[in-house]
């Protein structure tokens, strides 16, 4: 009997991760990658795509969730669909371009054909090389369907869990959140790119700053600050917002100045017709967290790999400021290199200046040449390598922020009638967030 390699029994380091002091190792090991794999991406929900990126008919983009290429697609009849990149017939990747408009997908092996909704529509030779229906039956033949696609607010999900829970119940309270970026009309969010770059990091540490750590953003994008480009990363701004956490996903805010919700939106620099558009689709409770409240969202994460960024830097000489949203995804290729997927994002409503200013901001700051970008991606880097080493196997980093040594945290939460929005919310510095995600990243890989 030939025996395999023993399974390494990872409890302890679960363990070390819930109560927040973090094996090092785990953000450089293949065998904690192979096991995420296994019991975390063939589980959970993951992003793919925008509505808006397949806006007619026949449109489509290729999109992956690890190792899995879909064709998402808006069929001839407009329904969205998500079908495994795979021909029936040898395995070849029947649609090869990135994206396109298409009524037919030709496999390039052997010229099997099947319509946009999946069907095969024809095979060369059919009644000669199988005898016709008699050899292969063509009738309910087609692409094989995403075990789940779900979508929120245009946000388009993939989960290979045939029996995962609905995604509106994956997110839970996280919509609330969620809105803030992707709901700001009724006319929805229409989004560019993405952008897709390769850096050598582990996914997980893009995920766990964006879902939390403000504290980095004085220290680490100190030039940015400097050149006074962006005013808000200063030490005290940052200290004074509050993290929450909600569901699945949580991020940051930032305190804003005493005003109304329309000054305080103009604080950060929308136009009176987009504030308008906006009060027509968030709540009273979401208009709360700003207009009584005094937050503005910043960065969040998604449970596991989805995150997204909302700031507004000068875009021009003088004091006026203008937003950007970005969408962005960490894409694991193995336990030491991520593939950034980083789109931008906008009201579809908003005046065509707007619009061209907020992309000119995104660029600036995030993409792939982004000053923020640059000064994260040196970190992570690092952060990387060092933890591939044999003495990161016996460091546990201390995740602990805002802890006490008995678990009691430094500052209370913040009340309801001081934070309206769902979920845990702290005001300063602490990690809350990023233990939060790292223990649903144990669960899914404890649960086998």
């Amino acid at each position: 009997m030939c025996l395999g390699s023993p399974v390494t029994d990872h409890s302890s380091v679960f363990a070390d991760v819930r109560r927040g002091m973090i094996p090092a190792h785990i953000y450089n090991d293949a065998e904690i990658f192979a096991l995420e794999k296994e019991r975390l991406f063939s589980r959970a929900w993951v992003f793919v795509a925008h509505e808006s990126e397949i806006p007619h008919n026949g449109d489509y983009v290729v999109r992956r969730v690890l190792d899995d290429s879909f064709i998402i697609t808006r069929d001839s009849e407009g329904v969205v669909r998500a079908m495994f990149n795979m021909c029936l017939h040898r395995g070849m990747q029947v649609c090869r371009a990135e994206l396109g408009n298409a009524s037919n997908f030709r496999c390039p092996y052997h010229g099997w054909t099947y319509r946009n909704d999946g069907r095969i529509t024809g095979l060369p030779f059919h009644r000669e090389a199988y005898g016709g229906d008699a050899g292969f039956a063509k009738t309910g033949q087609s692409l094989l369907p995403a075990p789940n696609l779900g979508s929120y607010n245009g946000l388009l999900f993939i989960s290979l869990d045939p029996h995962a829970e609905p995604l509106a119940d994956y997110l839970g309270d996280f919509r609330f959140y969620l809105d803030f970026y992707t709901n700001q009309s009724p006319h929805g969010l229409e989004v560019r790119g993405p952008q897709r770059w390769r850096i050598n990091a582990n996914w997980k540490i893009g995920a766990e700053n964006f879902a939390g750590d403000m504290y980095h953003t004085p220290h680490t994008h100190t030039s940015v600050v400097e050149i006074g480009l962006f005013r808000e990363p200063k030490a005290q701004k940052r200290k004074d917002g509050a993290t929450y956490w909600a569901g699945k996903g949580g991020g940051t805010t930032y305190k804003l100045p005493p005003g109304t919700f329309a000054e305080r939106m103009r604080y950060v620099g929308y136009p009176d017709e987009m504030i308008a558009r906006a009060e027509q689709v968030w709540t009273r409770e979401q208009q709360r967290v700003v207009g009584e409240d005094g937050f503005m969202v910043s960065a969040a994460s998604c449970f596991p790999n989805l995150s997204f960024v909302h700031n507004w830097p000068k875009v021009e000489d003088g004091h006026d400021v203008l937003p950007f949203i970005s969408i962005r995804q960490w894409q694991p290729i193995s336990h030491n290199q991520t593939e950034v997927c980083s789109w931008f994002a906008v009201d579809a409503a908003a005046p065509a200046e707007f619009k061209q200013k907020s992309y000119r901001a995104y660029l600036m700051c995030f993409g792939s040449t982004g000053m923020f970008e640059q000064d994260d991606v040196e970190n992570w880097v690092s952060l990387t390598n060092t933890a591939g080493g044999t003495m990161a196997r016996r460091l546990l980093l201390n995740s602990r922020m805002g802890l006490l040594a008995d678990d009691r945290p430094v500052v209370d939460p913040l009340p309801a009638e001081a934070f309206h929005g769902p979920g845990y919310a702290q005001v300063g510095y602490n990690e809350h967030n990023q233990r939060a995600l790292l223990r649903l990243w144990a669960d899914h890989l404890e649960t086998t």
